[in-house]
C-alpha cells in the first residue's frame, strides 16, 4: 500500500530543509506544489495553459485543475509507493478531494507532520535574512553573518533585504498561513494522523523527532 504524507509548517519553519530529510529516509519524492505549477506553466501543458487564463486574470486556479495537476504528478512511476506533498492540500475541500484521489490508488495520507513554530521565533528567522544582489546568495545576520557585515562573502556584492523578508510583510505572511492553516490543522487531528513537532529547535533536533514520528513501512 503507497504511502502518502503531508507536510505542513508555517514560512521560515525550515519546512524545505526538513522536506528533503523526510524523503531521503522514507525515499519518497518530495511533491511540491508550487513545483507543479511552474514545470505545468513552462511545459504549456494543457493543465498548465488552463491555469494561465486564471492567472493571468489575477484570479485563483480553481481546484479541479490544482487537483487534476496533483493527480497527474502522483501517477508518475516514481510515486508508485507515495509521496511526501509539500503546499498541497490548502483547505478542507482540497483535503477531501486528496482523500477521494489517494483512495483510488489504495492509499491514503498516513501522517501529517506539522512543524509548528512561535511567531516572534518565525519574524527573527524571516527578517534576519539579506541577499546579495549579484549571484543571489543568502545570509542571516543571526544564524550565517557575512564576514564584512552588508557585503557578500563570495563576490563583495552589497546585501540587501527582499521586500517580502521585512517585518511587516512577513507578519502578515504568518498571520494568513495561521488563519488558512487552522482548520486543515485541527481536520487532521481529529482524523489522528498530525504529528505536531516543535519547529524552534535545532534543525537538526527537528529532523530527528520528525523521522521517529513517522511511519517507516
Amino acid at each position: 500500500m503507497p504511502a502518502y504524507i503531508v507536510l505542513f509548517g508555517p514560512p521560515g519553519a525550515g519546512k524545505g530543509t526538513q522536506a528533503q530529510a523526510i524523503s531521503q529516509k522514507l525515499s519518497l519524492p518530495h511533491i511540491s506544489s508550487g513545483d507543479i505549477f511552474r514545470e505545468n506553466l513552462k511545459s504549456h501543458t494543457e493543465l498548465g495553459k488552463l491555469a494561465e487564463t486564471y492567472m493571468s486574470k489575477g484570479n485563483l486556479v480553481p481546484d479541479d485543475v490544482t487537483i487534476a495537476m496533483i493527480r497527474e504528478r502522483l501517477t508518475r512511476p516514481d510515486c508508485k509507493n507515495g509521496a511526501l506533498l509539500d503546499g498541497f492540500p490548502r483547505t478542507v475541500a482540497q483535503a477531501d478531494a486528496l482523500a477521494a484521489m489517494l483512495a483510488e490508488f489504495q492509499g491514503g495520507v498516513n501522517a501529517v507532520p506539522f512543524i509548528n513554530v512561535p511567531e516572534a521565533v518565525l519574524v527573527e528567522r524571516l527578517t534576519g535574512r539579506w541577499t546579495c544582489r549579484a549571484q543571489g546568495h543568502i545570509f542571516h545576520e543571526k544564524n550565517n553573518p557575512p564576514r564584512i557585515a552588508g557585503h557578500c562573502d563570495f563576490d563583495g556584492s552589497e546585501l540587501y533585504q527582499r521586500d517580502d523578508d521585512k517585518v511587516e510583510t512577513v507578519t502578515n505572511r504568518i498571520r494568513v498561513y495561521f488563519k488558512q492553516s487552522g482548520p486543515l490543522i485541527e481536520y487532521y487531528r481529529q482524523r489522528g494522523v498530525l504529528v505536531e513537532v516543535d519547529g524552534a529547535r535545532p534543525i537538526e533536533q527537528v529532523t530527528e523527532d520528525l523521522l521517529a514520528a513517522l511511519p517507516t513501512e
